[in-house]
């Protein structure tokens, strides 16, 4: 097994971009992480009371998954649309870029998010950053008041993550079916088998949706993802739960196996060939972003029913008699059963 992949990172042990009493802020982004394009994957942790200080993304839309806890998202958009949701543990929301939006843990527990957002270089500014930037009269006219009653601002540097005073006031609106809430796990799953099943958070059945996705992909100890590719889609994959192997074919014939944990964060480019099994009886859970709204695969199954066994067996080099008797395929299963013992350890197999 590679020990050290290009394809492979820990979201969970990054070092911290914020990190105090109050939460914490990790990100893989190009520079972390060069084989990323055009994605980058942030893990946010907000303790009780805390709140992620209003913001707004400079350059990418974001699609966020809450693993943990409970969090009010309040988001301002162009045309001065306001918004105001609550997000619980198996819920997403979403982010135009520009958008200035805040997110504030209101339950008794630890919240976390896992986020993806739609360019390799994150940028954002802050509100209090930019605030900051302008003077007591502008601020002041900008208002309708005297300058004066921006004397208290000390302008201190953007913290990030905030402790919020007293109780968390939650608009009577913010249960309302809203655009940027999707319910994923809420969704009965549109691909499912006793192999696994995947939950499609993609514009198919989120309209928000226009240049990110998510697939929470479950694949059991019975079951695998079939060898695939992603034509014009990237793939950025975050472990959620359990353990799993992954197998990627480069163009240059490199061929890279690696195992994953909870905690871990995958890379796949463009059209690359891939698969992906569980390690243990348990099975697998991964949150899968999208760099497009409505990813499409190609896989090995179908493949076989798309060319004559004349051709595969001149392709192979293995005689039309001796090839393998291929189910015809029209529709790909996406997960499929794993009849066949793992694959030892590539590394134990070398020795």
């Amino acid at each position: 097994m590679t020990s050290r992949s290009p394809h492979v990172a820990s979201l969970v042990s990054a070092a911290p971009a914020f990190e105090s009493e109050l939460g914490s802020i990790t990100q893989l982004t190009g520079a972390t992480f060069p084989i990323l394009s055009r994605m980058s994957l942030k893990r946010i942790v907000l303790e009780a009371g805390a709140i992620r200080e209003p913001q707004w993304n400079v350059n990418a839309n974001q699609i966020a998954y809450v693993t943990q806890g409970r969090v009010l998202v309040s988001l301002l958009g162009t045309g001065d649309a306001f918004s105001s949701f609550v997000v619980d543990t198996g819920q997403m929301y979403h982010v135009e870029s520009g958008a200035i939006y805040h997110i504030e843990n209101i339950g008794d527990g630890r919240a976390e998010i896992i986020a993806a957002l739609r360019t390799d270089d994150p940028q954002h500014f802050s509100l209090t950053t930019s605030v900051n930037a302008m003077t007591d009269a502008v601020l002041g006219n900008t208002y309708d008041l005297p300058s004066s009653a921006f004397a208290a601002f000390g302008r201190p540097d953007a913290a990030q993550i905030l402790r919020r005073a007293g109780a968390a006031p939650i608009p009577d609106t913010a249960g309302l079916p809203n655009a940027h809430l999707f319910d994923v796990e809420g969704q009965i799953p549109p691909i499912s088998s006793a192999a696994g099943f995947a939950k499609l958070a993609r514009k198919q059945f989120w309209a928000a949706l226009s240049d990110l996705s998510m697939y929470h992909l479950n694949i059991t100890g019975s079951g695998m993802r079939e060898p695939h590719w992603h034509p014009v889609t990237a793939e950025l994959g975050y472990v959620w739960k359990g353990r799993g192997r992954m197998r990627v074919l480069s163009p240059d014939g490199t061929l890279d196996e690696y195992e994953l944990e909870p905690g871990q964060a995958y890379f796949i480019p463009r059209a690359y060939p891939h698969h992906i099994e569980a390690l243990t009886d348990e099975g697998i859970h991964f949150l899968i972003f999208f760099d497009r709204s409505m990813p499409g695969d190609i896989g090995y199954r179908a493949t076989a029913s798309a060319f004559s066994r004349e051709v595969l067996s001149a392709s192979f080099g293995v005689a039309e008699r001796d090839l393998p008797d291929f189910p015809f395929t029209p529709v790909d299963p996406l997960i499929v059963g794993r009849p066949n013992p793992r694959d030892p350890d590539r590394d134990a197999t070398a020795d």
